[in-house]
């Protein structure tokens, strides 16, 4: 990690808002100096004139499933600023699926490619220079939704099991280089992705909080952390209840809206009609 007297480095995606968003500008207040990755690159251009010190900010406009350009983000950031200190694999999707419906298996592909196999992605170029210094921190964001296969969330769950698998993997393969791997598995924070969920959503955390806290979690190379904490218990829960009573409770549990459907709510809504 960074000295006390130097500024740290901290390359991060899914930037553009969110739960990246929210580290972005709890790195910028600690006077780091920032790679940010999002798909929108105008949107990553305010968030840079919105941060402390916008010279210290590198923006890179990409969507995380084009490896050549991650790599070559990587890349640019390393030649300007030397190695990060932290990487955090932040960029994620969720839509809710039905396996039955063709039209949903892109959806799969598309999640499980964001989620899981970009995070691989991220982390690439960034494996070998971290073993040679002996330092640094890989930050992957898996989710709570990982820890059992939620009915309509088959895209979702599989992908943040995985990335919590993998991160796992890479955490006892890394341990002798001295390289963190932290896994944080949020429950439901308020962002864009949980804008809308019709559905109760318990112990729900304000994304500025959680940045915080997720950040705390980083310096203390935590190997694995659930925020909000209460979601840790129902975690814990979750993990141990029998696969018939898991069954039984959760066959009727709320479900993500498909693209599909709100697409056609969209264009069934009309407005009332007067009498």
């Amino acid at each position: 990690m960074a000295t006390e007297t130097q500024s740290p480095k901290v390359f991060i995606t899914g930037a553009t808002s969110g739960i990246g968003e929210a580290l972005a500008r709890h790195y910028a207040a600690q006077g780091a100096i920032l790679g940010l990755v999002g798909r929108r690159g105008e949107r990553l251009a305010e968030l840079a004139e919105s941060l402390p010190h916008p010279h210290a900010v590198q923006c890179y406009a990409l969507d995380v499933r084009d490896t050549r350009a991650l790599r070559a983000a990587a890349a640019d950031f390393m030649a300007r600023h030397g190695c990060p200190d932290i990487v955090i694999a932040n960029a994620g999707i969720s839509h809710g699926v039905h396996t039955e419906d063709p039209e949903d298996l892109q959806h799969f592909e598309a999640v499980m490619a964001t989620n899981w196999l970009a995070m691989v992605a991220t982390f690439g170029p960034f494996v070998g220079p971290m073993r040679a210094r002996r330092s640094g921190a890989l930050v992957g964001i898996a989710s709570v939704a990982g820890v059992r296969g939620l009915p309509g969330h088959g895209a979702y769950s599989a992908s943040k099991a995985a990335a919590a698998t993998y991160l796992e993997s890479l955490r006892v393969e890394l341990r002798g280089d001295k390289v963190g791997v932290v896994t944080i598995a949020p429950g439901y924070i308020r962002t864009p992705m949980t804008h809308g969920n019709p559905f109760p959503m318990p112990f729900l955390m304000d994304v500025d909080k959680f940045a915080r806290r997720a950040a705390h979690a980083i310096a203390r190379r935590k190997r694995y952390v659930v925020l909000p904490w209460p979601m840790g218990v129902v975690a814990w829960l979750m993990r141990r209840l029998p696969r018939w009573l898991y069954d039984a409770a959760f066959a009727r549990a709320p479900r993500k809206p498909r693209l599909a459907d709100k697409a056609r709510d969209a264009a069934g809504s009309r407005p009332p009609n007067s009498p």
